[in-house]
């Protein structure tokens, strides 16, 4: 699958729009947050050792000129965090070039792999799994069941280059439910097992997340999420879905063995926030 420059814009719109209202959530639960709009995308804070303190979808709007840059620096220092910038190889070249001007250091990549959804997709019936949408009254056992998921770490490939407390991971993932995301659970054997979520946007299905309980593993309840997600994006006239993981991991040799193909990568940028002054 080709990734054009005009793909890729869409495709950051979206990640910007997901990080934008997952941030949006979180001061509607009354925390600290901002979402500044920069470059195309949007300078995010959610709080303290959030996922979502980042900088998105930068570079495919025009460069940003220096009294942007030091606006959403000044913002991100002022709670006491680094500025963390991803991004994305087909974005504005002369982006990188100023960020790195600014003192901004490269500490990973990660990769947007996606596949085209053309009305081929089909759902999979692996034996005593049900893949069902997760209602409202069930909502805490789909939030464990994503967060446990979370809480054990892909070891293959490249190591992330940051790590997140349990009760931020499940605000964050609660943030991207209010969000939008469509919420999805496996059944096994009778038991919630696993779970899943896809956010459309403007054509595109970002898959955030699924998880499957350890006792339940090797029984295709992740290939089952995931194929129930593509039937219900197409269904829903998006024409892509897509799937952030780290470098070599486990999660992208999952997603490639079922028709992702990797489209680009994001570099990781960060400028650490200034020591505070006596």
């Amino acid at each position: 699958m080709f990734c054009s420059t005009a793909l890729a814009a869409r495709i950051e719109h979206a990640e910007a729009g997901l990080i934008a209202a997952g941030t949006e959530a979180a001061r509607q639960r009354g925390g600290a947050a901002f979402a500044i709009p920069i470059g195309g995308g949007a300078a995010c804070f959610a709080g303290e050792n959030s996922p979502f303190n980042k900088v998105v979808g930068l570079g495919f709007g025009g460069a940003p000129d220096g009294a942007g840059l030091d606006a959403i620096e000044t913002a991100f220092s002022a709670e006491g965090v680094a500025t963390q910038v991803e991004l994305s190889h087909l974005a504005d070249p002369d982006i990188g070039a100023m960020l790195t001007g600014r003192g901004y250091v490269l500490v990973g990549f990660e990769n947007v792999l996606g596949r085209p959804l053309d009305g081929t997709e089909h759902r999979v019936a692996p034996r005593g799994v049900e893949i069902r949408p997760s209602g409202d009254d069930e909502f805490e056992t789909w939030l464990d069941v994503v967060v446990d998921g979370f809480a054990a770490p892909d070891t293959q490939g490249v190591a992330p280059h940051e790590e997140f407390p349990r009760e931020m991971i499940a605000a964050a993932t609660r943030d991207m439910a209010t969000a939008g995301a469509t919420r999805y659970v496996a059944v096994h054997d009778g038991v919630i097992a696993g779970a899943g979520s896809v956010r459309m946007a403007d054509g595109v299905a970002q898959l955030t997340g699924a998880a499957t309980l350890p006792a339940h593993r090797r029984h295709g309840i992740q290939t089952a999420l995931l194929a129930a997600r593509l039937v219900d994006a197409a269904a829903a006239a998006c024409d892509i879905a897509v799937v952030t993981t780290a470098p070599g991991s486990k999660s992208q040799e999952n997603v490639q063995r079922r028709g992702f193909h990797l489209l680009y990568t994001r570099a990781i940028l960060v400028k650490p926030a200034p020591e505070p002054t006596a």
